[in-house]
């Protein structure tokens, strides 16, 4: 401390009379105007004074005098809890004066000039909420209304992607004012009187579907009536008040609304599914833009999905809009053509706002449509109208998540949901986030006050009665939904029923040519047809969907078609997928054994497999289905096809990492296979369950299934199986510390295929070898170790088997580490890392760890911890917990070799708690005895038990002394 503070005396001018002693320790002694933070604080002070006593320019001068004397971070290099804890508070202190200067700057009539600096200082706090409404108050006092909108988008997106929050209260408000062009907003020179309008509510008015009990009148102070105003007709029906959310598509609309039409009127159309809020969204925008047409707004429901009733015919809704703008009944022609041309000509200079909702097709809208530029029309639809030329089309989806949590809350009451917080999220997504059905649900529990949410929530989860639970009186869901489908051809509808069978959560054309029995074009005109009738989603191209609630009421219409339909399309579903993915695993997996197998039908049209990356894409995204098809059985016709493609799930979920999956996909074809009674078949199907098995950790499984297997091929007189399971057999008495069995079985293994044809099972000759080197390194037998890695790695360079390469130099390095002879192990792991670059997660790891400990043991340090770190950094969830304990333990030698006896304990114990779970005797043996040293060292009373552990495993596997030495 003494030669710290002598060095700073030094170099500090004056600093011998600045530090002094000061008893025990050391004094500053400055003046006020040698420190900044006090000439800060004091600028602080000036300015609080200045704008008490209204002197704003005065404030904000003393302002820019505090923020200059900042030149980046407070004490920047420093470190240590407390001197960032000082910091941050200084940090909030001149944040805080930033910002009181950007709100002068705005009082005193500054706008454009600050966004630059409101940029930069949001740049550094992204989530300032007040510094970003500054900016947006500039943006709109500069003629920048469109950017202004588009920050509020960005900051209300990042808070609900960062915190879960919507934006404040007043952040909300200008945007709302901004959307109703508020003069609130105006600065100091521009400000003038108030002019009434229609107030901006938090939500727009409901969907037709959703309205419900409403106020019966229009002049109430949320919806004034136009004609309170102006003396002009509106004709708009009343919103729901409790209705939320939709900020995004209300802005999105409205600058639809606004922009320039060209020659003809501005045409803006909203569609979604039923029940999702179309006519509230329109109804909202219609009195947010009131004033902008101060002639007149008018309403016609167009009947296209109405209950009971035909759509509106377009004389009929001429008619009637025409006596609301005061011409004469007997005024008003019969034939539509005259009706035509006299509504545009009464509308002729006149700039009104329509709102046509409910529209079934084009040919409603068209003959109302007017001439005049003037004019603006709104046209709502469950259907896209292509006919409708030069519309602006607004597709409207469900409510984010946390748009139906504040809906929820609206209707239900703050106390309810935040009793029942999961809940209330649990009924959001059972609902779909579908406006219509939460406030159904919502009605159910008004009506049921003993009911809870979580109540519902478990009522709601039978999929079998779920639409019955989301209807109150005469609305309901499935009503809704049959709206959509009856308004379909009949050959849609068997499309729209056949679909929900589908076992994926999309659909692509060519399962769907599958499924309806047709041509992938006429497939996909149908799904196009769904699409446009909201009946599908489409969340990327060439995919389809269902939203879930319509899901179900498909498979409710379904329920009345006979079982052997279902069963039909079952069955062709089960051969287009067996024929993709075989052409998937042949492009993917060119070196597996080829398989006798009846071949499924080959006219299904199959999607283009000439891509290794795009072909993984698809079987990544078709996995899901094909489980599910798979799962829920029922093909007892087609035990083969099913064997066959859970053969092929198994390939590419072996691949992923997703060992739970192969293992379920395993049994679903051994199921079938046994059904079969063809040896050689339920032989293999054991073997892949045996690799799924031992990939799980679940190494008795592994060997139930290997040996059952190894007896079914000496009994069909299968070399090849019995080859497989001789190799499985050996790796998994291995892992459960059985070596002379594991020797054996390896050793017969490699022996079946000795003298014979190289080219026979090239891999699992390759694997088996791999398998005898690692025997043979626990065993502490390096020469034979070497002897078979130089094999695998020949045999693997010559058929080019990276993975199984990589391993085999890994393995050499291991043996040459065991004899000391690091420069060759070197060698091997450069070779090994050179060929495994591109292998997956489950190899390089083993390569990094490895690596890391040679590199120590060679004295690189840091190369060593670059190594240790992408070990560590590869760790993930698709690596199997043999692969996980083992690199564990070898990461952990090197830290007990250089004393940092706690991380080398820490490693050891996830190590042995990874293989006691699965009873990995030879890891557990090996951790217990890394164990041991680290605890010895820090002097822990459990070494000798750790020794005492580690050395009967040992000495039970019959593991000599230099076998320890390696891992």
């Amino acid at each position: 401390m003494r030669k710290a503070v002598a060095d700073l005396r030094r170099r500090i001018p004056g600093g011998g009379k600045l530090i002094v002693t000061d008893g025990p320790g050391y004094r500053v002694q400055v003046t006020r105007d040698q420190l900044d933070l006090l000439l800060f604080n004091g600028h602080i002070r000036e300015a609080r004074h200045a704008a008490s006593g209204d002197r704003p320019e005065a404030a904000a001068d003393e302002l820019r005098a505090a923020l200059a004397l900042w030149r980046g971070p407070v004490m920047s290099g420093a470190g240590g809890s407390v001197v960032e804890a000082a910091g941050a508070v200084l940090e909030e202190r001149r944040l805080g004066a930033a910002e009181q200067l950007f709100e002068l700057r705005l009082a005193l009539g500054e706008a454009g000039e600050l966004i630059g600096d409101l940029r930069t200082l949001i740049a550094q706090h992204p989530l300032r909420e007040s510094l970003r409404g500054h900016l947006i108050l500039a943006m709109y006092r500069s003629g920048r209304q469109a950017e202004a909108l588009a920050e509020y988008a960005k900051v209300r997106e990042l808070l609900v992607e960062e915190l879960g929050i919507d934006p404040s209260a007043q952040l909300t408000k200008m945007y709302e004012d901004i959307l109703r062009a508020s003069p609130d907003l105006a600065g100091p020179a521009t400000r003038s009187v108030p002019v009434a309008g229609p107030p901006a509510s938090r939500s727009p008015a409901p969907d037709a579907e959703t309205r419900g009990s409403a106020p019966s009148g229009l002049g109430s102070s949320r919806y004034p009536t136009l004609a309170s105003l102006h003396g002009a007709p509106c004709t708009l029906p009343p919103g729901v008040p409790d209705f939320t959310g939709r900020e995004r598509e209300l802005a999105e609309v409205l600058e639809a609304c606004r922009q320039d039409a060209g020659e003809g009127p501005r045409v803006v159309a909203i569609d979604g599914m039923g029940g999702c809020g179309k006519t509230s969204l329109a109804v909202r925008t219609a009195y947010q833009l009131a004033e902008e047409y101060p002639d007149g707004q008018l309403y016609a429901d167009l009947r296209g999905f109405t209950p009971g009733e035909k759509p509106q015919r377009p004389a009929a809704t001429l008619g009637g809009l025409l006596r609301t703008l005061g011409v004469a009944a007997d005024s008003i022609p019969d034939d539509e053509a005259g009706l035509i041309g006299l509504w545009r000509a009464t509308l002729t200079g006149r700039r009104l706002l329509f709102l046509f909702d409910n529209a079934l097709d084009a040919g409603q809208v068209l003959p109302l449509l007017p001439s005049s530029t003037e004019c603006l029309v709104l046209v709502t639809s469950r259907a896209r109208l292509l006919d409708l030329d030069g519309a602006d089309w607004i597709s409207l989806g469900v409510m984010e998540p946390e748009e139906s949590r504040l809906m929820l809350t609206e209707l239900l009451g703050d106390d309810r949901v935040a009793r029942e917080p999961e809940a209330a999220a649990e009924l959001a997504d059972l609902c779909g986030h579908l406006p219509l059905a939460l406030r159904l649900a919502v009605a159910r529990l008004r009506n049921r006050p003993r009911w809870t949410v979580r109540y519902l929530v478990e009522r709601l989860e039978d999929e079998t009665r779920r639409l019955d639970e989301l209807s109150a009186g005469e609305r309901s869901v499935a009503a809704t939904l049959s709206l959509s489908y009856k308004a379909l051809e009949p050959e849609l509808q068997g499309a729209f029923c056949l679909l929900g069978l589908h076992p994926g959560a999309e659909v692509d054309v060519y399962s769907a040519a599958a499924l309806l029995e047709t041509g992938v074009r006429d497939a996909e005109d149908m799904l196009e047809d769904l699409l446009d009738m909201h009946l599908l989603v489409q969340n990327d191209p060439g995919m389809y969907a269902f939203h879930d609630l319509v899901r179900t009421y498909a498979l409710s219409l379904g329920e009345g078609r006979s079982g052997r339909e279902a069963r039909e399309a079952d069955g062709r579903l089960l051969g287009y997928y067996t024929a993709a993915t075989e052409a998937a695993c042949t492009l993917l997996f060119p070196s597996r054994r080829s398989m006798h197998v009846d071949a499924p039908d080959t006219a299904y049209a199959l999607p283009p497999m000439r891509r290794e990356d795009r072909t993984l894409e698809w079987f990544d995204r078709e996995s899901a289905g094909i489980q599910t098809l798979l799962a829920r059985g029922g093909h007892e016709e087609s035990p083969r096809l099913v064997f066959a493609l859970a053969r092929n799930a198994s390939f590419h979920l072996n691949l992923r990492g997703r060992f739970a999956e192969f293992e379920a996909v395993c049994r679903a074809g051994l199921v079938a296979t046994r059904s079969i009674g063809d040896p050689l078949l339920i032989c293999q199907t054991l073997n892949n369950l045996g690799v799924a098995c031992w990939k799980l950790g679940r190494l008795n499984e592994a060997v139930e299934a290997a040996e059952e297997a190894l007896d079914w091929a000496r009994k069909a007189g299968g070399p090849d199986d019995e080859t497989v399971a001789l190799g499985l057999l050996g790796i998994a008495h291995y892992a459960l510390g059985d070596l002379a069995s594991s020797y054996d079985y390896t050793t017969q293994a490699v022996g079946e295929l000795k003298g014979g044809d190289r080219t026979k099972l090239p891999q699992q000759q390759a694997e088996d070898l791999n398998n005898v080197g690692t025997v043979c390194l626990a065993l502490g037998q390096y020469e034979q170790a070497l002897e078979a890695a130089r094999q695998a790695i020949e045999l693997c360079r010559a058929f080019r088997f990276p993975e199984q390469e990589a391993l085999a130099w890994t393995t050499l390095a291991l043996a040459y580490c065991g004899t000391c002879a690091f420069d060759e192990a070197e060698s091997s792991l450069s070779r090994a890392r050179n060929t495994g670059s591109s292998c997956p997660d489950e190899v390089l790891v083993l390569i990094c760890a490895v690596s890391s400990d040679l590199c120590d043991r060679r004295g690189d340090a840091r190369r060593s911890q670059e190594q240790e770190a992408t070990a560590l950094e590869l760790l993930n969830s698709t690596i199997s917990p043999q692969r996980r304990s083992r690199v564990d333990n070898v990461l952990a030698l090197k830290h007990n070799r250089n004393g940092r006896y706690e991380e080398a304990l820490r490693l050891h114990e996830r190590a042995f708690t990874c293989a006691e779970g699965m009873g990995y005797r030879v890891e557990m043996a090996h951790a217990l005895d890394g164990m041991a040293v680290a605890a010895g060292e820090l002097g822990l009373p459990n070494a000798a038990q750790y020794r005492e552990r580690a050395d009967a495993l040992f000495e039970a596997m019959g593991v000599p002394p230099e076998g320890r030495r390696t891992l």
